[in-house]
């Protein structure tokens, strides 16, 4: 458990989440998670967990990185 009561960290958010590290770091940086940044770490209220919960996972239909990267 994090060192701040109701805060989790991104590990323990990935965890739950049943995502990576780095989804939840994208996720607070895309502004879909609200987090706290205490020294280089993001704590997020385990309440705002709701916020993403039934978010559309994987890549938008027709997505291909080839096509992305040829423009």
């Amino acid at each position: 458990m994090s060192m701040i009561e109701g805060y989790l960290t991104t590990k323990e958010v990935a965890e739950k989440l049943e995502v990576t590290v780095g989804r939840v770091r994208q996720m607070v940086a895309d502004g879909q998670l609200p987090a706290t940044k205490i020294g280089r770490d993001n704590f997020i209220k385990e309440c705002d967990l709701k916020l993403v919960k039934d978010r559309k996972v994987g890549r938008p239909k027709g997505y291909s990185p080839k096509e992305k990267n040829e423009k």
